[in-house]
């Protein structure tokens, strides 16, 4: 792994942040929620329904409600060390890629389904421009995509220097080159896909034509990771089980150095209801975000905090939940997938960590897959 050791920025939104307590690559110290702790409250604005209660319509499509809430969807996964991931990330690139000139020329990176674009922005700031390039991401939400070049003023300054360096784009993961308007000159060295986003294409048709689309934007040689749940979640899906964790809401240090926790916020990513198709191998998970504020007089009033409160009622809550149908997949899927989509998969890890095998019981909660362009 690279001997780089990045730097831990706190968030732009410093009332916020989730604080250094979080975990490493992924939340290995989740805490699990009990069913009470993300309830139904018909005072919300944005209704936190039942899973019972949706119609036909909710759950064709990636979400039109958690992910054009941005402040919330960003703080729910702060507990991520996004400086460790990109660190990985980059090794992956230096360990495998065959482009040539690959091991000395900076590199250009290309982020899908990049959400707040947090993994796109520390490779900006943690590495120089004799490592990194250009950043480019790309996210089928606008909502996603203002709130990512709202990140990228704050952390990269608003013109000149690195804030030059980074692009974000509103379009199709299926239809990269058109959204990214990609010629040979200005093709990809590494594309990320992260986050479990792949999740979202349901039918082989759109994996192939996603995995298409990446490889005509990436250079020969080039480096794709892919991050997906673990194989063994496919293989217990039995019996649908609750996942969910919290995230404290903290104010800015206080004099002594203490932090002020003035609310939290629940999170439910899998319910014990929901509805799994084994033929399909997709489940409807149940998402579920509620932000309570312990004294709605403590909440902060000013430009950068108070959108993600805008919402919320007279008793201190905003909450948010719906049915998102996810893909679960194998590694061998993956594998031929990928080779017809003309890309080989050339290692695997249990999580962004290249210390972590697949295979690893104890350590292994994710899969993620190193592919690559022939070149």
């Amino acid at each position: 792994m690279s001997t780089h050791h990045p730097l831990h920025h706190q968030r732009s939104l410093t009332s916020l942040y989730a604080s250094k307590r979080r975990g490493g690559a992924m939340a290995r110290r989740k805490n699990f929620i009990d069913e009470a702790d993300v309830n139904d409250d018909d005072d919300s604005d944005v209704s936190m329904n039942s899973s019972k209660g949706f119609d036909s319509e909710s759950s064709k499509s990636k979400s039109d409600t958690i992910y054009s809430m941005p402040p919330l969807y960003d703080l729910a996964f702060g507990y991520r060390s996004y400086e460790d991931e990109v660190d990985f990330l980059l090794f992956a690139f230096n360990e495998y890629n065959t482009c040539a000139g690959g091991d000395v020329k900076p590199i250009r990176i290309l982020e899908l389904a990049a959400g707040p674009a947090r993994h796109s922005l520390a490779a900006l700031t943690e590495f120089s421009s004799s490592e990194v390039e250009s950043v480019v991401a790309l996210d089928r939400s606008p909502d996603m995509v203002n709130y990512g070049i709202q990140n990228a003023d704050h952390e990269l300054g608003v013109g000149g220097g690195r804030r030059d360096t980074f692009t974000y784009v509103c379009g199709d993961m299926r239809k990269i080159r058109e959204a990214t308007k990609v010629d040979v000159s200005t093709m990809f060295d590494t594309v990320w896909l992260l986050l479990g986003s792949m999740q979202h294409l349901l039918t082989n048709d759109d994996i192939i034509a996603c995995l298409s689309s990446i490889h005509s934007v990436l250079q020969p040689g080039g480096i794709v990771v892919i991050e997906l749940p673990h194989p063994r979640e496919t293989f217990s899906m039995g019996e649908c089980t609750r996942n969910g964790w919290t995230v404290p809401l903290v104010d800015e240090l206080d004099e002594d150095g203490g932090e002020k926790e003035y609310g939290e916020l629940n999170i439910v990513w899998g319910d014990q209801d929901d509805k799994f198709d084994p033929v399909a191998q997709i489940r409807h998970f149940t998402v579920g975000l509620e932000l309570v504020v312990k004294n709605p007089d403590d909440i902060p009033d000013d430009a950068e905090t108070s959108p993600l409160f805008k919402q919320m009622t007279k008793n201190g809550k905003t909450s948010v939940r719906e049915i998102v149908p996810m893909r679960l997949y194998t590694l061998h899927e993956i594998d031929a997938l990928a080779r017809c989509a003309g890309l080989e998969l050339v290692t695997k890890y249990g999580a962004l960590d290249d210390e972590v095998s697949i295979e690893n019981e104890d350590e292994a909660f994710r899969m993620v897959c190193v592919l690559r362009k022939a070149g």
